[in-house]
């Protein structure tokens, strides 16, 4: 029989504060202007470089997708689905001290191509270029390509 205790593996404190946070956010229920003002105070908190990255993600998200629902996913900017499903997220640089912020998409954003396909892009700073290409991933992820 399998020992009870942990194989070895432990979390880092990033990781068991990043576990907390998503406790607390599945334990508030909050309405979509309370999700909202939620997400927008978070980027508000956030250093630079992930505090414009933040905001202009926020921006291309709300403005193409205006279906789904920001709401906090691990303590970071996150855009949900009707069903509260999280297609998207950034996770700032800080959290885990990354050299980059990270663009997640999950199982509902419809990303798929053939058998494999990136879900996740590592941001240092967005050019014109970037936020190009990631209106057209959020509109993919969506349905509307």
């Amino acid at each position: 029989m399998a020992d009870s205790k942990s194989s070895g593996s432990k979390f880092t404190p990033e990781e068991r504060a990043a576990m907390k946070q998503r406790a607390k956010e599945l334990k508030e229920q909050q309405s979509v202007a309370e999700a909202l003002q939620s997400v927008l105070d978070k980027i508000a908190a956030l250093d630079e470089p992930d505090k414009t990255n933040a905001e202009r993600i926020h921006a291309i998200v709300t403005e193409v997708a205006p279906s789904l629902s920001p709401k906090l996913f691990y303590g970071s900017p996150g855009y949900a689905d009707a069903q509260g499903k999280i297609v998207l997220f950034y996770q700032e640089r800080a959290k885990f001290k990354a050299r980059y912020g990270n663009l997640a998409f999950f199982g509902p954003a419809q990303l798929d191509d053939g058998t494999m396909w990136p879900t996740s892009y590592a941001i240092t700073e967005l050019s014109s270029a970037d936020e190009k290409v990631i209106t057209e991933l959020v509109r993919k992820a969506t349905g509307q390509l």
